[in-house]
């Protein structure tokens, strides 16, 4: 009688299988499906795809640059927040272009819905209900995955976004709960496996606040904080405009609420030693604040509203692992909290990562080939940075299944090339998060050009698709042709002279260029639009709308600044160039300092530029390297 292997009828072989749909695998899944491979998503729940576990947001400082970068290089979180957020507000207005950076608030079920309909709908894109609990690895090979349900599904690569749920654990003052994410199991098996083949993993903590009954919150004692006049959006594409806004609302603990939160510390397993893991210093937990900040009387919090037609509220800041009890408790003594009922207690998670030093510049782990990790198994924090590693991820797996090159960005490219070169580079001691502080070239890498940067790059992959590009070029083209216009063209003294006067600016005593009229600080590119009938001719002519109006104002004003990042970055970029072997025996270089030949072997940097910015390693050690490489 003929056989027919079980695998055979239930699954091909794919190029691709991404292990977890949170928003590192949803981004991998996207990418690599879009890019023509053929791609399994295994997830343990499929309503909970891209699901946002902690607050309701996307973006944010640093984080929407992120998305942006995201979006102009065809992925699609971006386009899920735009159609999904109740608010935009964009942060840091009051200081420079290179500090602007988007955030949204965005209905959570609706988020996760966009989602799954986005990879409903994308070619190439299989989906298995499943928990993986081993991979397939000959010789050093990944070979594809096993299922709880005794699966064996083959693959040329393997990523892995597990997100919280390996070997999870939750924590709520005493109690102990085994599981991913409340109410959902924990993943088990594959950290064994990978220690066993020689990886280094490690425990991190994170946590999420109580969520709170709206109608139990008296709004009268908040501080209110609406969203912007003009929202804006996060895709270079058509999304819809946001007409209608959810407030988000400020509140603040006092010594009240702090005495409360104190009688739990001897329960809470931050203090009691139960809780491994490293949390993120940046997003502490409300007990971990008033235990590092006593002399403060009291913390910000802020109010988020969960979607646009649900009474849940998420409390930005008040994350904790104390008794529930005590956190009710604590909670009730915050002004326009004395009634309010809650769905569930915040907890800590502690979870296993793997160092990420361990990987190569395409997120492609050193130790088995085809296996790629994303997201925060990697050790970092946030949608944003797990939205990029997975997207990156998802591009390399597919050119690795077509034997090419990877596609790594720079770190004067994008935010998403700081991350993953700071990753791999530096490795992490507590959860990664982005800041702008993190990138040296951030006037270059600003939210407004993230399409004008990456898409070209994307478009030759083949991600970004011909309607992107379009936009892109577009976009570009009328840039150039009014900064021309502005270079060579004057303003009249009669028609913008009592616009200057009442911006506290110096008339003008003959015709001046408009660039040079716009380099003053005082003077809006927009509002001299409509004083000069040429200017506003020209504009209208090229149908400019704000966004490339805007551009071409930040253009103008930070040339200077500008040219001068871009010449460092170019000094800098013959470093990069400078290729290490990864076989290259740095113990028989004497002359390198002791610790310098410890952290280049462990490390095995790929250039003289990632060597640099090894902890440990001195401009001198790197001038021996330079003398060896006869440079």
């Amino acid at each position: 009688m003929f056989h027919v292997e079980q695998n055979s009828i239930m699954f091909p072989v794919y190029d691709v299988i991404v292990v977890g749909a949170g928003h590192a695998g949803a981004e991998a899944a996207a990418a690599a499906a879009n890019l023509g491979s053929g791609t399994l998503l295994i997830t343990m729940d499929m309503t909970k795809i891209a699901q946002m576990s902690c607050n309701p947001a996307m973006g944010g400082v640093a984080k929407g640059q992120i998305v942006r970068e995201i979006d102009a290089l065809g992925g699609y979180s971006g386009l899920v927040t735009d159609r999904s957020m109740i608010q935009f507000r964009m942060l840091n207005r009051s200081k420079g272009p290179a500090m602007w950076s988007p955030r949204a608030q965005s209905d959570r079920m609706r988020f996760s819905d966009e989602w799954r309909n986005l990879l409903e709908n994308t070619p190439n894109l299989d989906f298995w209900q499943d928990r993986v609990d081993s991979l397939l690895v000959e010789n050093g090979v990944v070979k594809g995955v096993k299922t709880q349900m005794g699966q064996e599904i083959s693959a040329k690569t393997v990523i892995l976004t597990n997100g919280t749920f390996l070997n999870g654990k939750m924590f709520i003052g005493e109690k102990v709960v085994l599981g991913g994410r409340m109410g959902e199991k924990r993943s088990t098996g594959i950290t064994e496996q990978l220690v066993e083949f020689g990886f280094k993993a490690d425990r991190m903590k994170t946590g999420t606040p109580v969520r709170i009954d709206g109608r139990t919150i008296d709004f009268s004692k908040l501080v209110e904080q609406p969203g912007d006049d003009i929202p804006g959006k996060f895709s270079y594409l058509s999304t819809p405009e946001l007409t209608n806004q959810r407030s988000c609302y400020l509140a603040y603990t006092n010594l009240d609420v702090h005495g409360t939160l104190k009688t739990g510390f001897d329960l809470s397993p931050m203090f009691t030693g139960k809780i491994e893991g490293v949390g993120p210093r940046y997003c502490p937990s409300i007990e971990d604040k008033i235990n590092r900040f006593s002399d403060k009387n009291q913390h910000q919090l802020f109010v988020e509203p969960e979607g646009w037609t649900t009474i849940e509220y998420y409390l930005n800041g008040f994350s904790s692992s104390l008794p529930d009890h005590v956190q009710v408790s604590a909670l009730r003594q915050i002004p326009g909290f004395e009634k309010a009922k809650i769905f569930r207690p915040g907890y800590a998670i502690e979870y296993d990562y793997f160092p990420p030093e361990q990987l190569n510049y395409s997120l492609e782990t050193k130790l088995i080939s085809g296996l790629f990790f994303a997201g925060q198994i990697n050790g970092t924090t946030g949608y944003e940075e797990a939205a990029a590693q997975g997207l990156m991820a998802g591009i390399n797996a597919n050119l690795k299944v077509k034997g090419q090159n990877p596609f790594i960005l720079s770190r004067s490219e994008a935010y998403i090339g700081v991350l993953i070169d700071d990753l791999i580079t530096k490795g992490v001691d507590e959860p990664y998060r982005m800041f702008t502080s993190r990138a040296e070239y951030r006037i270059l890498l600003r939210q407004d050009n993230a399409d004008l940067r990456l898409t070209e790059k994307s478009y030759r992959l083949g991600l970004a698709k011909e309607d992107r590009y379009g936009i892109m070029v577009t976009k570009r083209e009328k840039v150039l042709q009014i900064l021309d216009f502005l270079k060579n063209n004057s303003a009249q003294p009669d028609e913008v002279n009592e616009y200057l006067k009442s911006v506290a600016s110096n008339e003008l005593k003959q015709k001046t260029r408009y660039n040079q009229v716009i380099l003053r600080p005082q003077v809006s590119f927009l509002q001299l639009i409509e004083c000069s009938s040429e200017l506003k001719k020209f504009v209208q002519t090229l149908e400019a709308n704000d966004e490339i109006l805007e551009e071409v104002e930040i253009l103008v004003k930070y040339e200077r600044y500008i040219e001068k990042e871009k010449e460092i970055a170019d000094k800098l970029l013959k470093f990069e160039k400078m290729e290490l072997k990864e076989d290259f025996d740095y113990q028989s270089l004497q002359s390198l300092s002791f610790e310098a030949r410890e952290k280049l072997t462990k490390l095995k940097p790929a250039s003289i530029g990632q060597a640099s910015r090894i902890s440990g390693v001195s401009p001198s050690d790197i001038s021996v390297l330079l003398v060896y490489l006869g440079r």
